[in-house]
């Protein structure tokens, strides 16, 4: 007991503490006798039974009664048109249960005849979901039933990702507590599966900070077949294997990571193609989907008169638009003074995925909060961007009240008004995008390398020296392959 209890204590890291190190939560901790004094040791002194960890957890538990309550007009009433969207309450899951068999026991994909226009993992989730709902047929009851079934397992996604976030920078785990009460999850949800692809992917990044590359690539991969955008972090993981000289990280992952989506999407494929492809087919073929930057231009051309984009031109505008964000953020990681962490270039990929992308819906905000909470975890930025979401949040409702069935006057919005709400929506997340290049430019602005860490997320990467770096500058002092024998490695915080 002697020689255990000093290495335990050695092990528990010193916190950072949120009212020392962000200025707009020190402000408020003045109602409660101001910030955490000096001489304080968190991390170190025991806290009792309200642990972080637990703390966040009733956080989280909060959040979701808030969202339930949110929700409470539609489980008391039903999900009727138009009065879902008036009332703020939409869900996809009790029209799916409807409108897709799943209430008269259609099992997306393996259902032969059955289409589903979901990956492969959220059409087995979609239908085990049912399953566990008790009765036949559609009836007010059984719908009412998927969509607690479904919000319950979300609500425990919910509360893992929180606690994933916060392991994953032991020194940082109060920044866990903006996916625990953020805005965005709690308007946004329950309204599809988005949370279990968040959830993987935040597993994913969990197994990546502690250098488990296998199981990092196998989580990726299901969250691919669950919602497409988790592969977008092996581009980060690509450029910064290429800036540290340790192509083995981008390899192994890249690897299990196409071995896990293969492993979920062959015996589909194989099974049922035509409905393994429905899913491609229906993405390629749809038009611009509500709240994009695309079906709002068409909402503006439609009144001025000029000539609309079809899918065609606007799949070949949003893939080179997004193609060359990408070049852009590689870019960045490559000429940057200091190396970027994996959490700022994830989070620059998917914003710029989200503002390019042919479709926003309302819940694709909740794939950036994790990512924000460890790229940037200042509390000003994240409650202005949220504040502009739950603008859009509103305006996206009343909008489709008035376009889908036409509802009753007083609560609809002007298409300019609605067009106005998308483009706070997207000079919200630019504004984002822009403070994580800052940080990256800067590294004194970074929250996290601010306090001497180099990238607790960042795995093998970690602690390294560059091996490949241009200096647009000063050329002569770029860092090149080829001008050395070997990449050389230093010790965490060694490198600035």
């Amino acid at each position: 007991m002697q020689e255990t209890k000093p290495h335990q204590q050695q092990n528990r890291g010193r916190y950072v503490v949120p009212s020392r190190s962000d200025s707009l939560l020190r402000n408020f901790t003045e109602l409660i006798g101001g910030p955490m004094g000096r001489h304080s040791s968190p991390g170190k002194a025991s806290p009792g039974p309200f642990t972080v960890q637990r703390v966040l957890i009733l956080l989280t538990v909060a959040a979701a009664l808030l969202a339930i309550l949110a929700k409470d007009y539609c489980r008391v009433n039903g999900w009727e048109t138009p009065s879902q969207f008036y009332s703020t309450c939409y869900s996809d899951f009790p029209e799916l249960f409807k409108n897709r068999g799943l209430g008269d026991g259609v099992f997306p994909f393996f259902t032969q005849g059955s289409l589903f226009e979901y990956p492969v993992l959220m059409g087995i989730i979609a239908g085990v979901t049912a399953w566990l709902v008790p009765g036949k047929g559609v009836s007010p009851e059984r719908i009412l039933g998927y969509f607690d079934v479904n919000s319950t397992l979300i609500v425990a996604v919910w509360i893992v990702t929180v606690l994933l976030t916060a392991r994953i920078n032991k020194r940082r785990p109060w920044d866990a507590a903006m996916v625990a009460v953020a805005p965005g999850i709690i308007l946004a949800g329950f309204i599809n599966w988005d949370m279990w692809a968040v959830g993987l992917l935040a597993l994913a990044m969990y197994f990546f900070s502690k250098d488990k590359l296998v199981w990092a690539g196998i989580c990726i991969g299901l969250g691919t077949a669950t919602k497409l955008y988790p592969i977008l972090i092996l581009g980060a993981v690509l450029v910064l294997a290429l800036r540290s000289g340790r192509l083995r990280a981008f390899l192994v992952t890249t690897a299990a990571t196409v071995a896990a989506w293969l492993a979920v999407n062959l015996p589909i494929a194989a099974m049922n193609p035509t409905g393994w492809r429905y899913f491609f087919e229906f993405t390629q073929d749809r038009p611009a989907g509500y709240s994009s930057p695309w079906f709002a231009f068409n909402l503006a051309a439609d009144r001025m008169h000029w000539t609309q984009l079809n899918a065609p031109t606007i799949n070949s505008l949003a893939l080179n638009l997004f193609l060359l964000a990408c070049v852009l953020v590689g870019a960045l990681a490559l000429v940057a003074p200091r190396r970027p962490r994996i959490a700022q270039l994830a989070f620059l990929i998917v914003a710029a995925f989200i503002l390019t992308n042919k479709v926003y819906s309302p819940q694709f905000v909740i794939w950036l909060i994790p990512l924000l909470a460890l790229a940037r975890p200042r509390w000003r930025d994240f409650l202005l961007w949220q504040a502009a979401e739950g603008l859009h949040w509103a305006a996206i409702w009343m909008y489709l009240g008035q376009a889908t069935s036409g509802g009753a006057p007083q609560h609809n919005i002007d298409m300019s008004a609605y067009v106005l709400a998308v483009g706070l929506h997207m000079i919200a997340t630019a504004y984002l995008m822009a403070r994580v290049v800052i940080d990256t430019w800067d590294p004194s602005q970074d929250p996290l390398r601010s306090l001497g860490d180099d990238d607790p997320h960042g795995g093998p990467f970690d602690g390294t020296k560059d091996w490949l770096r241009i200096d647009l500058l000063h050329p002569s002092k770029s860092v090149l392959p080829w001008a050395r024998k070997a990449p050389q490695r230093v010790e965490v915080g060694s490198d600035g």
